[in-house]
């Protein structure tokens, strides 16, 4: 069964390294959750971010420090965009040119400095769709069109966030997983780079080299079962994109739930809020 911890403090000692992600569990996209920054400056270990952003390590890593986290708070900061940056950036990737998705204009170019690609206005000079964040209101159905028309083509989808939904200050939002899931369920060719696949927790084990992994997360879905792939403990947060299952409900029976849904076992913790 799931343990419901009260602090994060308790159980550090347990571990070598703590991971967190971002969305849901240190910040909501504007602002960070009331207790996260003390809850982070308390632990005196080595601490990582690993996050499903679209975005680079460094502007990530910018962003955290913005909102109040002290800049050397984390020892790294890995994303999903920056796993995909590296495959690109040594040929795993052969496509040249790219279409891209981005949820801000600009998000993509300032993604490629470095790279030996191109960033295309139309989808029909592309190599390759590009997905890494979704304007801000978009919707499934607004993608439709557009995914039908890709897969036509033959396009290959690489989509540097594979979150489903994220939360925001204004309540939960799509992400451009929910995008990329349904070109897949259409038979589009999709490459999926962050959590819950492997190569970005290894890549973390090869920085720290360390045996205790503890992985702090808002979704069972990539956070928890990404850890447990890894041989990882994880930490759920029960206020990111569950608050409202959890919300009056007896826990262990809404992880129960959600873990039958996602085919995922029970995390080894659970809290309601980073503190």
């Amino acid at each position: 069964m799931t343990q419901q911890i009260e602090s994060i403090e308790a159980i550090a000692s347990n571990y070598d390294v703590i991971v967190f992600d971002q969305w849901g569990v240190l910040h909501n996209g504007s602002t960070p959750y009331p207790d996260a920054i003390a809850a982070v400056d308390a632990l005196e270990l080595p601490l990582a971010v690993l996050s499903n952003s679209g975005k680079r390590s460094k502007p990530n890593a910018a962003r955290i420090t913005a909102m109040g986290f002290s800049a050397n708070a984390f020892d790294y900061v890995m994303t999903s965009g920056e796993a995909l940056w590296r495959d690109v950036e040594r040929g795993t990737i052969k496509a040249k040119k790219f279409f891209a998705i981005e949820r801000a204009i600009g998000d993509a170019a300032t993604w490629a400095v470095g790279l030996n690609i191109e960033l295309v206005n139309d989808p029909k000079d592309a190599g390759a769709i590009l997905l890494m964040g979704l304007p801000d209101g978009s919707r499934l159905s607004n993608w439709t069109p557009q995914l039908d028309t890709w897969k036509a083509e033959g396009l290959p989808m690489f989509c540097s966030n594979p979150d489903r939904q994220s939360p925001r200050a204004g309540g939960l939002v799509i992400s451009p997983g929910a995008i990329a899931f349904a070109y897949q369920n259409m038979g589009g060719d999709t490459t999926f780079y962050g959590k819950p696949h492997q190569p970005v927790f290894r890549a973390l084990e090869d920085i720290f080299g360390a045996v205790r992994y503890l992985m702090v997360g808002d979704s069972m879905e990539h956070d928890i079962v990404g850890a447990q792939g890894a041989g990882w403990d994880s930490l759920l947060i029960e206020g990111g994109i569950y608050v409202d299952r959890f919300l009056g409900a007896n826990g262990n029976q809404v992880i129960a739930g959600i873990a039958a849904e996602t085919s995922c076992a029970p995390p080894t913790y659970r809290i309601k809020e980073l503190r």
